[in-house]
């Protein structure tokens, strides 16, 4: 595995103030981006709630949902310790902001992790890993001949489309709810509920009282909204909540999918595995000056936030500068633009094979 640096030698020219947490920094772009949405959302309860301005309606979700991705970006921060060395502060920000976005955080905080240390493990890891051509279900996620038969009997366009449908508008609710997508180690989970029916694998120790904790903040979020729909009406909740916050799972998605798959990044076996190279194989890609402001620079900072999660964003473009010099080989970026890359893996990453030869688990795009 001498291709790939330890971190030791990812240490040695990262520079050293990169891995410090400045707290008020940190608040100072939590602020932003609640100031960003302050606006947002004044420009929304301007707007008529009618049918009439259903198609502005639309585009108020999609700008609404993209400005407030920067909470979830900021949450997850708070996640991996990478907010503030006050680690009492950092829980409470963390935890406020996920469940404002109906996300139990303390039980994503443990699946997030898994996900972290099995990054690309073909069998251990959390969030998209694939089905596999000859897998068993137990070790690996079986499957891959049938949705290879599926993808050629559908043809490319109606797969792909598909593809786009079941992951971005279904994709967060189905994890959270069942463990989709997730490895077979952990069995079908349920970030709400630790016990069964649904697997206890993932809640060891003291994280099933976690698990409830997180509840306990969805269920005074969602009292809130409850008695915001009895005093507004359902319309008014759609429009200023419940549509941003579906573009906002549709942004999470997008940044889990496209930076841990493409047709050319394997997933690997025990043999082959190691934090590092697991962590190696997340992809940099290009969103913009925009997408990188709103989002704290989420997507283009990725291999970096999975080698050193505890780096705060506003040091993790200085870090990945320096980790793209020293160690160009190992260092993934696609310069594809993101609409044309997610259809990409929609069309091509059906499922993988073990490759004989590399011992690593290969995409295949059909079953010839």
């Amino acid at each position: 595995m001498s291709d790939i640096p330890s971190m030791k030698e990812i240490k040695n020219v990262v520079p050293d103030h990169c891995f410090t947490r400045q707290t008020s920094t940190s608040l100072a772009y939590l602020f932003q981006s609640i100031a960003i949405q302050l606006i947002v959302i004044a420009i929304g309860l301007a707007i008529p709630f009618s049918v009439a301005m259903l198609p502005v309606w639309i585009v108020y979700s999609l700008v609404s949902g993209t400005t407030a991705m920067g909470f979830w970006v900021i949450a997850h921060e708070c996640g991996h310790g990478a907010f503030s060395d006050n680690k009492r502060l950092e829980t409470l920000v963390g935890y406020a902001l996920h469940s404002l976005l109906l996300v139990p955080y303390f039980s994503w905080q443990r699946s997030h992790s898994i996900h972290h240390r099995f990054t690309n493990h073909i069998s251990n890891g959390e969030t998209h890993v694939p089905l596999v051509i000859g897998g068993n279900g137990i070790s690996e996620q079986s499957g891959g001949e049938n949705e290879l038969a599926i993808s050629s009997s559908l043809g490319r366009t109606r797969y792909g489309l598909i593809q786009l449908v079941l992951h971005l508008l279904f994709g967060w609710p189905a994890y959270l709810l069942t463990g989709s997508t997730g490895g077979p180690k952990y069995g079908n989970s349920n970030h709400f509920w630790p016990r069964a029916p649904f697997s206890k694998k993932l809640w060891t120790s003291s994280w099933a009282k976690k698990v409830w904790i997180s509840d306990f903040g969805i269920a005074i979020v969602l009292t809130g909204l409850v008695l915001m729909i009895i005093k507004y009406g359902i319309i008014p909740f759609i429009a200023i909540y419940l549509g941003p916050l579906l573009v906002i799972n549709c942004w999470l998605v997008i940044y889990t999918w496209l930076h841990h798959t493409d047709t050319d990044v394997p997933h690997l076996a025990d043999s082959e595995f190691s934090f590092l190279r697991g962590a190696f194989l997340s992809v940099d890609r290009p969103y913009g000056k925009l997408f990188n402001f709103l989002h704290h620079r989420i997507g283009s900072t990725h291999v970096i936030h999975h080698i050193a999660p505890q780096i705060p964003h506003y040091h993790a473009k200085e870090a990945t500068i320096a980790l793209k010099k020293a160690f160009p080989k190992a260092y993934l970026f696609n310069s594809v633009p993101i609409h044309k890359a997610l259809w990409n893996i929609a069309v091509n990453c059906i499922a993988v094979e073990l490759d004989e030869n590399s011992g690593k688990y290969i995409w295949r795009r059909s079953l010839n």
